[in-house]
């Protein structure tokens, strides 16, 4: 009636989703309000939002899903703006096709797709500030960000024989952090996101991959690593990257 498989029922009868009462010869039993229930999980799954989540949303009280429905409109609007700029790329591909036009496409599903993977990496709410701050992350910003971490890792790169908690490498160290606090707008959860996809590096995106390239010299993350150490706050040493939001 649900148009689920009996292998899901069994998968969310185990995670606590949706418990079903035995019958006298052990099989499982379920009544309409079990229906109705099950009705919702599959809704809530094809909106995006995963299982292991469903359970708080559903047995919390009634203020808990309408919050979560409200970030997944969120979400689905973010992609939905995505899918337009990937929709009027291929029209315009359609009236005279170029390798720019066919460039732009490849661009747009990969923005896609790279969003997708880094929203895995942040809480709900860290989500939300990073949608928000992405309405100010022009290109023209991403360039002069991408141009100053450029001109920092070239400068720690000549500082590499000095004393992590020298005067020349504890300024390193604050320009290090102010680009991180200028991405992360000095919210912990952001922070922590940030951190998260840098530990990732082994899932990283191709084009994400091909980017950090530059910042890829292990002796530079070991000095700043301990140049960070040394200073005061000693917690934004997040890598460099794109806006993900």
């Amino acid at each position: 009636m649900a148009g689920v498989t009996v292998r899901a029922l069994h998968h969310y009868d185990r995670m606590g989703l949706l418990k079903a009462r035995r019958t006298g010869t052990g099989y499982r039993s379920y009544n309409v309000h079990d229906l109705e229930r099950l009705e919702q999980i599959v809704a809530l799954k094809f909106l995006g939002i995963p299982l292991r989540q469903m359970k708080g949303l559903l047995d919390r009280e009634c203020l808990a899903l309408p919050d979560a429905l409200r970030r997944q409109r969120l979400v689905l609007e973010e992609k939905r703006r995505l899918l337009d700029r990937a929709i009027a790329a291929i029209r315009k591909a359609e009236e005279r096709p170029d390798s720019a036009d066919l460039r732009k496409i490849i661009e747009v599903i990969e923005m896609q797709n790279n969003t997708d993977w880094f929203r895995q990496h942040y809480s709900e709410e860290a989500r939300q500030n990073l949608e928000q701050r992405a309405q100010q992350w022009t290109p023209e910003l991403q360039e002069q960000v991408s141009r100053q971490w450029a001109e920092l890792f070239r400068d720690v790169e000549m500082i590499l024989d000095q004393d992590p908690a020298g005067q020349p490498a504890q300024a390193l160290a604050a320009r290090w952090q102010a680009l991180v606090r200028g991405f992360t707008g000095g919210d912990p959860g952001v922070a922590a996101g940030l951190r998260k996809v840098y530990a990732d590096r082994a899932n990283w995106p191709a084009d994400i991959e091909e980017h950090m390239r530059a910042f890829s010299d292990q002796r530079i993350w070991e000095f700043m690593g301990k140049a960070l150490g040394c200073a005061k706050p000693a917690n934004l040493d997040a890598p460099p990257g794109r806006h993900s939001g």
